[in-house]
This record gives structure tokens, C-alpha cells and sequence, in this order.
């Protein structure tokens, strides 16, 4: 389950328990979104590059990394 971001300032923070305990706003931790969908998507993002990675190839995903190397390190200084 996901955190709900807090602010960091003090007295913004101490707005955010007064409107929580008015009532004033919810502890929503999905954002408005449907839980059902939220946790079918996390389960979807927790499979979904272990299971790419069993389909590739090895040239592909030597093609991948290659191409990955020089991004990362083809910078000009």
C-alpha cells in the first residue's frame, strides 16, 4: 500500500491534520482512483520486466544493453 505524501513545512502540515480531522479532506492514498484497478496495475508493473526479459532473445537483449551503454556513457563531458 502506498504512503500518502505529507508536507514538510510545519505549518502546512499542521493545515493538513486540522482539515483531516474536520473532516474537510480524506486520507485518500489512491487519489480518486479504484483500488481494484490501482492494485491490478501494480501487479501488472511488478511481473512486467521479468517477464519481457524471459522473452527476448539473447541478441535482443544484447542489442538492448548495447544500445543502453552508449546512452549512458556516450555523454560529452
Amino acid at each position: 500500500m502506498a504512503k500518502v505524501k505529507r508536507p514538510t513545512d510545519v505549518n502546512q502540515r499542521a493545515k493538513a491534520i486540522v482539515d483531516l480531522a474536520t473532516g474537510e479532506t480524506t486520507n485518500d492514498i489512491y487519489g480518486g482512483k479504484n483500488p481494484a484497478a490501482v492494485e491490478l496495475g501494480r501487479l501488472g508493473g511488478l511481473k512486467g520486466g521479468k517477464a519481457r526479459a524471459e522473452k527476448l532473445s539473447p541478441e535482443r537483449r544484447r542489442e538492448i544493453a548495447i544500445k543502453a551503454n552508449k546512452k549512458r556513457w556516450g555523454r560529452s563531458k
